[in-house]
């Protein structure tokens, strides 16, 4: 599904559309957080700091992201 598609679909009136559309965002965004997150531990980021810019606590990002 492209952004434009996504974007159609997430204006749609029929909410069984809508939903699945709301899905694939939740879907995205993980993936693009979990990119960001190893990204920025790759360049020396702390947990600290990425808990920070993402608005939670540095336990929360490195329970969901450390390995």
């Amino acid at each position: 599904m492209d952004s434009a598609d996504l974007s159609s679909r997430l204006t749609s009136l029929d909410p069984a559309v809508g939903l699945r559309a709301v899905g694939a965002l939740h879907r995205l965004a993980e993936q693009v957080e979990a990119s960001s997150v190893a990204r920025a531990r790759a360049q020396g980021w702390s947990w600290e700091q990425i808990g920070d810019a993402l608005g939670v606590s540095r336990q929360s990002v490195h329970a969901k992201h450390g390995k």
